[in-house]
C-alpha cells in the first residue's frame, strides 16, 4: 500500500495502547515502564468509509474491501534523543521511514502511570519531541549544506538546485521553526521530500484524554488543539483506555452500546484512522462488482491511470480509458445502469484528475 503512519511520543502517554486499540492486537505490549516498545510495531487497520457499505448494497457484491493505512508504533523518544539518549538513534531512524507522524499526547492525571518529565504538561512534551525532531535535522543539514556548497561552487547544477531548498530550511531549523513550516513550489515540495527530514513531515496530534473527558475533551487538550491550530497541524482527542475497552469487544452491537453509554457517536480511533489518511493528502477511489466492492487508496493529484496503476501494474501500462461514475450519481441513479442511463458514466482518459469518491471501471491492453 505504501502509506503509513509512525505513532510517536514520550514514553507512557499512551502510544502502545492505542497501537495496540487500533490493530485490536496485543502486539505492542503496554507496560508502564519506558522504552517497553524497542522494535516498532506495524500494523494494518481499515480506513471507516461508510459509502462502501452503500455501493455494496447497490452492486449486490457478495464482499466489502475496505482500503487500509499503516501505522508504527515507535518507541518513546526522550529529551537528548538527538545526541543517542534513550536508544534515541534507533527511534529517529524509524521516524525517518514514515510518511506522516501521529504525535500522542498524554492529557490526562493518573498517579498510577508515571511520567518521565516528572508531571503531564502536553506542551512541554510536543516542544520536547519537536525539539529533537529539528535537532537531528539541524545535524543532518549543516553537513549536507556544506558539501552541496562546495559543489555549487564548482557548477554543479543539482546542487544549487538542492541548496535553494535547504538553505531556507536551515535557517528556519536554526530558528527554531521545523522544515514543514517553510513553503516551495511543487518542485521544490518534491525536493524537499528527497531529504528525509524528520521535521518536514506532516503532524497530527491526539490528545489523550482520560474517560471521562472522551467526548468533548478537556482543559489539556484545548491547549493541543490550539497547537495544531497554530501550527497548521491536525488535531484529535480520544481516550486509549476506552478504546482499548472497545478493542477488546467482539460483537459490533456491544461496541455501539458501549460507546453509545459514554456518550460517543463513534470510536475515537475512526477519527484517527480519518484524520490520518487526511494528512498524507489520500483520496479514495472505488470499484464495485458482483464479487466485491472495493475502496483503493490514492495520493490527491493523481491521474487516471496512476489509479489504474493501484489495482495492477498491467492497468497503468495498458491503459486505455476509464468509465467514470461520481459517488452521487452512482447512489441516486441506483448503480451502473442507471448513471449509463441518465448519461451519468463518462468515459475519462488520460490527463483526467481523480476525484475522491469516483467509482471507476478500466479499459486497458497489454
Amino acid at each position: 500500500m505504501g502509506f503509513n503512519c509512525g505513532i510517536v511520543g514520550l514514553p507512557n502517554v499512551g502510544k502502545s495502547t492505542l497501537f495496540n486499540a487500533l490493530t485490536s492486537t496485543a502486539a505492542a505490549e503496554a507496560a508502564n515502564y519506558p522504552f517497553c516498545t524497542i522494535e516498532p510495531n506495524v500494523g494494518r487497520v481499515a480506513l471507516p468509509d461508510p459509502r462502501l457499505v452503500k455501493l455494496a448494497e447497490i452492486g449486490k457484491s457478495a464482499k466489502i474491501i475496505p482500503t487500509q493505512l499503516e501505522f508504527v508504533d515507535i518507541a518513546g523518544l526522550v529529551r537528548g534523543a538527538s545526541r543517542g539518549e534513550g536508544l534515541g538513534n534507533q527511534f529517529l531512524a524509524n521516524i525517518r521511514e514514515v510518511d506522516a507522524i501521529v504525535h500522542v499526547l498524554r492529557c490526562f492525571e493518573d498517579p498510577d502511570v508515571t511520567h518521565v518529565e516528572g508531571g503531564v504538561d502536553p506542551l512541554r512534551d510536543a516542544e520536547t519531541i519537536e525539539t529533537e525532531l529539528m535537532l537531528s535535522d539541524l545535524d543532518s543539514l549543516e553537513r549536507r549544506v556544506a558539501a552541496a556548497g562546495k559543489k555549487a561552487k564548482g557548477g554543479d547544477k543539482e546542487a544549487k538546485a538542492q541548496l535553494e531548498v535547504m538553505e531556507p530550511v536551515l535557517a528556519a531549523l536554526q530558528a527554531g521553526r521545523p522544515a514543514r513550516s517553510v513553503s516551495f513550489d511543487s518542485d521544490g515540495m518534491t525536493l524537499l521530500r528527497t531529504l528525509g527530514l524528520l521535521s518536514s513531515k506532516p503532524v497530527l496530534f491526539v490528545s489523550n484524554v482520560d474517560e471521562a473527558s472522551a467526548a468533548s475533551g478537556n482543559a489539556l487538550s484545548a491547549k493541543v488543539a490550539a497547537l495544531a491550530t497554530k501550527e497548521g497541524a491536525a488535531h484529535a482527542v480520544i481516550s486509549a483506555a476506552i478504546e482499548a475497552e472497545v478493542a477488546g469487544l467482539g460483537d459490533e452491537a456491544d461496541k455501539k452500546d458501549f460507546l453509545t453509554s459514554l456518550g460517543l457517536e463513534e470510536a475515537g480511533l475512526a477519527r484517527v484512522i480519518r484524520a490520518g489518511h487526511q494528512l498524507l493528502d489520500l483520496i479514495t477511489f472505488f470499484t464495485v462488482g458482483p464479487k466485491e466492492a472495493r475502496a483503493w487508496t490514492l495520493q490527491k493529484g493523481k491521474k487516471a491511470p496512476q489509479a489504474a496503476g493501484v489495482i495492477h501494474t498491467d492497468f497503468e501500462r495498458g491503459f486505455i480509458r476509464a468509465e467514470t461514475i461520481a459517488f452521487a450519481d452512482f447512489i441516486a441513479l441506483g448503480g451502473e445502469a442507471g448513471a449509463k442511463e441518465a448519461g451519468k458514466m463518462r468515459l475519462e482518459g488520460k490527463d483526467y484528475l481523480v476525484q475522491d469518491g469516483d467509482i471507476f471501471h478500466f479499459l486497458f491492453n497489454v
